[in-house]
């Protein structure tokens, strides 16, 4: 549980910039950065995650210094072991989940870890603000099922938005004036890396349906009979999962479609029934010539169950 007297809170805690650091998780707890005791996440379903704690407590972390691979919490016994499967109904994985929905920044703190060369020697250290970039629900080292979160550092001078859903916050975070903005942003030049993909392979599944999306069936006109879609890969590239980009992985979607298929609001059962929030809602159109793999859509089934 969260310290008494800390008041809840997400993005950057005045008076404790990024590289603060602390003796012991009570000083944490005390001042706000990480606000549990004991529980490495700090957040519900319904608000998102404010921070986490990552010392390397399970077999399944994975630290990249800009780029963590977390592994949620429960199923585990008294000794540390994992001894059952994970849901996302957890409450902690719950909020990283509605963190990664909502794209809004995460505290991270790490605690001493002698396996990871980003990680204090002793104490912890608040390392600043991530994103939760993907997740999944994958098999672990041990044989279960474990909600892994794909972790990304939101770096200075890179231009990054997170949408703060009011819907789900208390009303005294919410904010009763516009934000004054800047009129002229400073844009500086920086590096990151993507997964390269192939063009000529989207557009051809794309073109295949003449920029109809698969799912809902609307095509967008953007003038002169020109169509937008876009092309969604089923398992993606990048991340966590390490598809292949080819068009057997590839769907014709509408923006809106897209965003919901990526997301796991969208899945497609074997039949290629479409179920849309846990309801069925149509059929997934495939053409003839639409060689789709059935491996791809259970694989993005079974992350996002």
């Amino acid at each position: 549980m969260p310290a008494a007297g800390a008041a809840p809170g997400f993005g950057d805690i005045p008076g404790y910039p990024e590289g603060s650091v602390f003796a012991s998780r009570a000083e944490v707890a005390a001042s706000g950065v990480h606000r549990a005791l004991q529980s490495g996440i700090v957040g519900t379903g319904k608000t998102g995650a404010e921070s986490i704690v990552s010392s390397g407590g399970y077999e399944d972390d994975d630290d990249h210094g800009d780029e963590l691979l977390y592994t949620g919490h429960g199923g585990r016994d008294s000794r540390g072991r994992q001894v059952a499967d994970q849901t996302f109904d957890a409450p902690g994985n719950a909020a990283l989940r509605t963190s990664w929905l909502t794209n809004a920044p995460v505290r991270v703190v790490r605690g001493a870890d002698p396996k990871s060369p980003y990680a204090p020697d002793t104490g912890y250290r608040y390392d600043g603000l991530f994103r939760v970039d993907d997740a999944v629900m994958v098999s672990g080292q041990g044989g279960h099922q474990i909600c892994r979160f794909r972790m990304v550092k939101m770096s200075v001078g890179v231009d990054v938005t997170f949408g703060r859903q009011d819907v789900l916050l208390p009303a005294e975070q919410q904010h009763p004036e516009a934000p004054l903005g800047n009129a002229q942003p400073e844009r500086k030049q920086v590096r990151t890396q993507r997964t390269v993909r192939s063009t000529d392979v989207v557009e051809y599944v794309k073109k295949m349906y003449d920029h109809t999306c698969q799912i809902c069936g609307v095509r967008l006109s953007v003038g002169d009979g020109k169509g937008y879609s876009e092309g969604a890969h089923i398992q993606a590239l990048g991340g966590l999962h390490r598809g292949p980009d080819l068009p057997p992985n590839v769907l014709c979607l509408c923006p809106n479609c897209h965003v919901q298929f990526d997301r796991g609001a969208i899945v497609v059962d074997p039949d290629l029934t479409v179920v849309r929030h846990g309801r069925p809602a149509g059929m997934l159109t495939v053409q003839e010539s639409h060689n789709l793999g059935s491996q791809f859509l259970e694989y993005h089934r079974k992350v996002h169950s």
